[in-house]
């Protein structure tokens, strides 16, 4: 072998791995659908980290997410830390133009978290078991301007 293509070779190797786009999930979303406010603003992504936050208000009252999406020593992922939980990482296992896919199944609920993005609308969803049973949550956000409140 050349000493060109073991060259070739060691750079292919490491080379470090390529980032996924996250740049459409960027923006400031909110849902007001079933009596709550629900908002959720991403930054765009910047060395292959993306920060979040969400918040959420009801009738029984307010919750807040922070999480980020990037790289983690299991690999790509998306780091959730609901109510100031410690984190739980979802790596992700597909990853299109507009759409990804993260997945932790040791977690007890969700295991999956989709996100997908089709125009001005963002779509999150968690899945997973609970007492056995398959459930589910969607929340489907329109972009909207910065700190932008549900009409009361």
């Amino acid at each position: 072998m050349s000493a060109a293509a073991v060259l070739a070779a060691v750079l292919i190797q490491a080379a470090p791995p390529a980032v996924p786009d996250m740049s459409w999930m960027a923006g400031y979303w909110l849902d007001c659908s079933g009596g709550r406010e629900a908002s959720e603003t991403w930054s765009d992504p910047r060395g292959g980290l993306s920060v979040g936050h969400g918040v959420t208000l009801s009738r029984e009252g307010s919750w807040f997410e922070v999480s980020h999406i990037g790289p983690t020593p299991a690999g790509f992922a998306y780091v959730a830390q609901p109510g100031g939980a410690p984190p739980t990482a979802f790596v992700m296992i597909e990853n299109g133009p507009m759409r990804a896919v993260f997945a932790n199944p040791e977690n007890d609920f969700p295991t999956r978290v989709i996100y997908e993005r089709q125009g001005d609308v963002l779509s999150a969803r968690i899945e997973g078991e609970v007492e056995g049973q398959a459930r589910s949550m969607t929340w489907t956000f329109q972009a909207q301007p910065l700190n932008t409140r549900c009409p009361a």
